[in-house]
């Protein structure tokens, strides 16, 4: 069996190490495609794996087509929307990710974006602080329950609003539940948003859920781009000009956040959640070891398709 890693961005060298130590001791063939610049390159590495293992990396139906052999892709992340599901059912390959592995760094990112903006870009003007601001929590998913808890320390007030999540699981953590996202959009100083990019979330973070949020609020986006309604915040940034947008998801609009509301708005080069020595090793061995449980006992744990 070869197992490929196929990454644009590669994988600290202590993950390949944890990596292949999983994939060789199980008896497998490790290949590395690594900072390929051309998709001719991905379709040719795939022709004989058995299993990849990508990143941010597109597998879509082309890929899918080349891979003869392929039964199983996982994404080391939570977030799979670069691979194409339905195709990959259709070719009875199997796709998983490694939830709650980039958990705390994307967690840490969230903390620190609401630092940067309550403090003003640190631009030597008096901001606020943390301690006692009510903080929404959008999805009480693995992040959600990280930026729960490092909240909590900087003494904050914690809301949550997860509708596939009971309330007293959330409650159990020491964070209030909400009936309804707009009750949270309503009552946060700071809203941290979690939610994945679907049918019903895409462009829902739009005018009429901030319009009401507190005077002062700050929007934080380490999810997808894909769910804010970028015209409709550029109007409610345009009326309300205490509101700030912090996103590790960079807009579609970038420029026009930035030329507009440049004090106000942050955007990261790219997403930068997962971007830590921690988690890139974290989520490549676990990524290993579900292919290994995959291949040697049929375990789909993870699964998404």
């Amino acid at each position: 069996m070869k197992v490929l890693v196929a990454t644009d961005k590669p994988f600290a060298k202590v993950a390949i190490d944890g990596i292949r130590k999983e994939i060789e001791s199980a008896g497998f063939e490790l290949a590395l495609l690594e900072k390929y610049t051309e998709k001719a390159q991905l379709l040719d590495a795939v022709k004989d794996a058995d299993a990849i293992i990508i990143r941010s990396d597109i597998v879509d139906a082309a890929v899918l087509d080349a891979a003869k052999q392929l039964k199983i892709v996982v994404r080391a992340g939570a977030g799979y929307d670069n691979v194409d599901l339905a195709a990959a059912t259709a070719h009875n390959v199997c796709v998983m990710n490694t939830p709650g592995q980039n958990s705390n760094a994307v967690a840490e990112l969230a903390l620190g974006m609401m630092i940067y903006a309550v403090r003003n870009f640190f631009n030597g003007t008096s901001g606020t602080e943390l301690m006692g601001k009510k903080l929404g929590i959008h999805a009480y998913g693995n992040v959600g329950r990280n930026v729960a808890r490092i909240a909590k320390g900087f003494g904050m007030e914690v809301y949550a609003y997860d509708a596939f999540c009971p309330k007293d699981v959330i409650e159990k953590d020491g964070v209030k539940a909400l009936d309804s996202a707009e009750e949270l959009y309503k009552i946060s100083n700071i809203i941290s948003l979690h939610i994945p990019a679907t049918a019903e979330t895409k462009q829902s973070i739009n005018y009429d859920m901030l319009k009401d949020t507190p005077k002062g609020a700050v929007l934080v986006n380490t999810a997808r781009k894909e769910v804010i309604n970028e015209d409709e915040l550029i109007r409610l940034m345009s009326e309300r000009t205490d509101f700030k947008y912090m996103t590790d998801v960079m807009p579609a609009a970038h420029a026009k956040f930035t030329e507009l509301f440049e004090d106000r708005y942050f955007a990261s080069p790219k997403k930068m959640g997962a971007q830590t020595a921690e988690a890139n090793i974290n989520a490549g061995i676990a990524a290993a070891r579900q292919i290994v449980g995959f291949l040697k006992e049929g375990n789909t744990q993870f699964k998404v398709n």
